[in-house]
């Protein structure tokens, strides 16, 4: 008997590792994915800023405005930047430059600022924020400054987030006082020589009394704190009900009164 020959296994093949071109162009191509990936994530962000930034943004009120539209005794001049407002005869040769709060049109004050204009000669100009969002808007006060060349002494102001970037402005040599209308500072000017005025509306809640004391420590030494009884958040402004705000038991032109009045104060007293 002849013995069988043991049979022949076959190796399997493996395959051979990939040459250094291959895992160059292997590793860009994971790393052009990622930076797509990236990419289109920032863009989705982008688009939903914007998008955020102007849907619901609270439109002022049609009576108010049309009110100081047609007041003789103010001007109006609208550039890309802002609204200036500014007395038909006897201008002072003080300004305010006042930040709307967030989402809210910027004419939407007009009418609660026009008040100031007429009895005390002020300058008003109004910003229109970047996005609608104070926040966004870092853009230097001379952007709005030079609006009114006119203007020798400057205050800045503004309502509920645009109080808060008022604030930053505040802390610059050339300005001579702040006014806070239903808002607070984030930044600490407690050491800084200027002047506040911080008038809140007792019915506010959401830039509510106990925060506006809370941060009252932020303020310059030389601050004045004027409490409206019966103003909500809304009534700084004429834009209608906010959400999650008060219900203010006070007429909106009484409000406008109240502001008139202690403005001009703080400003004559400077």
């Amino acid at each position: 008997m002849h013995s069988a020959e043991p049979s022949s296994s076959i190796p399997s093949a493996t395959p051979a590792p990939a040459s250094p071109p291959q895992r160059s162009s292997r590793r860009r191509r994971v790393l052009l994915v990622l930076l797509i990936s990236f990419a289109s994530l920032i863009v989705l962000a982008a688009i939903g800023i914007l998008v955020w930034a102007n849907v619901g943004v609270m439109q002022a009120e049609s009576g108010p405005l049309a009110k100081v539209r047609t007041n003789p005794a103010v001007s109006i001049h609208e550039t890309p930047d802002s609204f200036i407002l500014s007395p038909a005869d006897g201008a002072s040769g003080t300004g305010l430059v006042f930040i709307p709060g967030a989402k809210v049109s910027a004419d939407a004050y007009l009418y609660k600022l026009s008040g100031v204009v007429v009895k005390s000669g002020l300058t008003v100009v109004v910003t229109k924020p970047i996005l609608n969002l104070a926040f966004f808007d870092q853009r230097p006060l001379t952007t709005f400054t030079n609006a009114a060349p006119d203007v020798d002494t400057w205050f800045v102001g503004g309502h509920s987030l645009g109080g808060v970037r008022a604030c930053q402005y505040a802390a610059e040599p050339d300005v001579s006082g702040l006014i806070l209308l239903g808002s607070y500072c984030a930044n600490d000017l407690a050491e800084v020589d200027t002047r506040a005025l911080s008038l809140s509306g007792s019915a506010d809640l959401l830039s509510t009394p106990d925060k506006i004391m809370d941060a009252a420590h932020l303020l310059p030494t030389a601050t004045t704190f004027f409490p409206i009884e019966g103003a909500n958040h809304a009534r700084f402004g004429d834009y209608g009900v906010q959400a999650g705000d008060g219900v203010a038991s006070l007429d909106s032109s009484i409000v406008r009164d109240v502001i008139t009045a202690e403005v001009d104060s703080f400003i004559r007293t400077g």
